[in-house]
């Protein structure tokens, strides 16, 4: 008998080769992709742009004194508005909080959905920072960010003045994204 590896035994040495070809391969084309701009790390699919928001009834932050949300309340507000989900123990919220307060005092209505928080928690946040909500619900065991698709906090979502979901933004609301994005997409749907 012979101690030379069998033929088909020899390929299976090359694939772990192969896969690292082919990670290196589309590792390169994310780069330059990141490079010609054609690449958005950002730019996570929603199957709810287009479409009306999911069904939900949440409680409200009592403390807070906001009334509750439900999908209802996403109807008939008559202009463009933002729906966001954060919570207190988010630092990315914290970053985006100066942007929906900004956006509030212009007059955009801007949603709340606190997500997987504690009441006491949500309530200090909002005194510390501010409260850009004009209704607030809370999403303690986050089904309703389920069905919204939500990957993580915050994430934020502008809808038309019918309540259609025209875009999404997973990641905190910058100065570069209320300017480049949300701005121009309210004059859109203005």
């Amino acid at each position: 008998m012979s101690d030379a590896p069998k033929p088909r035994r020899r390929w299976l040495l090359y694939a772990p080769l192969g896969i690292a070809m082919a990670g290196s391969a589309g590792f390169y084309a994310m780069l330059r992709g990141l490079q010609s701009g054609s690449y958005d790390p950002r730019g996570v699919p929603s199957q709810l742009v287009g479409r009306t928001a999911p069904g939900f009834d949440l409680p409200p932050l009592e403390s807070a004194n906001l009334p509750a949300l439900a999908d209802a309340d996403l109807r008939g507000v008559g202009r463009p508005f933002l729906v966001n989900f954060w919570a207190s123990w988010c630092v990315p919220c914290i970053v985006e909080h100066p942007q929906l307060m900004h956006l509030a005092r212009r007059g955009v209505p801007v949603f709340g959905i606190n997500y997987k928080d504690r009441a006491p928690d949500a309530q200090t946040f909002l005194t510390r920072h501010g409260n850009p909500f004009r209704r607030l619900g809370r999403d303690e065991p986050g089904r309703v960010a389920i069905d919204w698709g939500v990957y993580g906090v915050p994430e934020t979502y502008l809808l038309d003045k019918d309540g259609i979901v025209r875009w999404r933004w997973a990641g905190p609301v910058t100065p570069e994204v209320l300017e480049q994005d949300i701005g121009p997409l309210l004059r859109r749907y203005a």
